[in-house]
């Protein structure tokens, strides 16, 4: 009685489970018994995976946009909607500021300098005539006539300046020298007077000229014409060489200031591109005659000047007798004319050396020198002072004849070119 109690109750269990798993789970759980069919166990499992699988294709068919999406093109852009906003640039650092506020000021520089000078050179042409002609009566100069402008020099005894006559407007040069230097400087005083004396008598237009003198307790001042484009040496250097249609315009015109100065019987003795100044049209001005001497007889014995440019007969060793003429000048200019062309000095070396090489004429021109500027300077560096070529066959001379249009300025050639 009791077993058919018992089957029957399995019985209807089973059945209750196989139609209701959810109700089956109720019984098992109520009940103490712990066995169950495989059947159950089977259901169970399937149920478990299904809802897994349709969780996971739930998940992935809301975060995973079709393929169709990710091929359809963005939408056409409005016309007239407003363009998207540009990324703005950084700002510029505080050094790149700088350098462009720097940039600014010198180009602000510069063209208030070229204003300064293009005013200047009108004004000098203007005015030239203020000083230039010298009165009956030696005018009395002192400083206060002068206003001061920029320094144009500085030199080991004082400095050159940038001036104006304050009644004519003139534009000159004013060159402060300091008595005390000039006499601890062992003879410069000397020189000054002699520069004085010699320059305040020289016209010519490539020849620097002095229009008065004047002095107080401390200094001396000499009124000199203004060069505008300042040394002919650091055009030089600028440059490195000239061309030969400059070097022999240059050239041109020194060989004519010298021929001035001879027939004036002065010996310039120092002849180079740093006592050599450019005019404000071009045009080169001799200047610095402190070693110049006035010499009638024609004779000098003593040695001065600049070692690169002295000529055999100035440094000849063994020579006891060591007499020139201005036959100096001419071997000068045949070193400038190489110097102009080449970049350097024919002779330069060791002090003791270059005494050598001038002793024996000893040089090499280069092969970029053209035959006829080679040929002056060969008949210009003669070891005989009086086999020189004479400044008068210097400004015929084919080179020069070659380069040279009369009335031309370097300057003008230059402008054309």
């Amino acid at each position: 009685m009791t077993t058919r109690t018992l089957e029957s109750r399995l019985e209807r269990i089973s059945i209750q489970d196989e139609n209701d798993v959810g109700e089956a789970t109720k019984i098992y759980s109520k009940t103490k018994l712990t066995t169950t069919s495989t059947t159950t166990r089977a259901n169970h499992f399937k149920v478990a995976l299904q809802s897994q699988s349709n969780n996971v294709n739930a998940v992935a068919s809301v975060t995973l946009p079709s393929q169709a999406a990710q091929r359809k093109p963005p939408p056409p852009i409005n016309p007239a909607s407003p363009p998207p906003a540009r990324r703005p640039l950084p700002a510029p650092t505080a050094r790149v500021r700088e350098e462009k506020e720097k940039e600014r000021v010198r180009v602000r520089e510069k063209e208030k300098e070229i204003e300064t000078e293009k005013e200047i050179e009108k004004d000098v042409d203007e005015t030239k005539s203020a000083l230039t002609e010298q009165p009956s009566v030696p005018k009395q100069f002192h400083l206060g006539m002068f206003e001061i402008g920029r320094p144009l020099g500085k030199g080991k005894f004082g400095r050159v300046y940038l001036a104006r006559e304050r009644t004519s407007g003139f534009i000159c040069a004013l060159k402060v020298l300091h008595k005390s230097e000039l006499q601890a400087g062992g003879g410069v005083e000397k020189q000054v007077r002699r520069e004085i004396e010699i320059q305040s008598n020289l016209r010519h237009p490539n020849i620097l000229q002095l229009y008065g003198h004047f002095h107080d307790s401390k200094r001396v001042f000499l009124i000199l014409e203004y060069a505008g484009k300042g040394e002919l040496y650091k055009h030089l250097r600028k440059e490195t060489k000239f061309p030969e249609w400059k070097a022999a315009q240059y050239v041109a015109q020194m060989a004519s200031a010298l021929q001035y100065l001879h027939r004036k019987h002065v010996i310039h003795r120092d002849i180079k591109p740093e006592n050599i100044l450019v005019g404000i049209h071009g045009e080169i001005k001799i200047s610095d005659f402190g070693w110049s001497v006035h010499a009638p007889n024609n004779r000098r014995k003593t040695l001065c000047g600049t070692l690169d440019y002295l000529p055999p007969e100035m440094i000849k060793p063994g020579s006891s007798d060591n007499y020139y003429n201005e036959k100096v000048d001419l071997w000068s200019l045949g070193v400038l004319t190489y110097e102009f062309l080449v970049g350097e000095a024919p002779f330069e070396d060791t002090p003791v050396m270059t005494q050598r090489r001038i002793a024996r004429a000893d040089m090499q021109i280069p092969k970029f020198v053209s035959s006829e500027a080679a040929d002056l300077i060969k008949r210009l560096l003669v070891l005989d002072p009086e086999k020189r070529i004479p400044l008068e066959d210097v400004q015929s001379h084919p080179w020069i004849i070659k380069h040279c249009v009369k009335g031309e300025r370097a300057t003008n050639r230059e402008k054309s070119s």
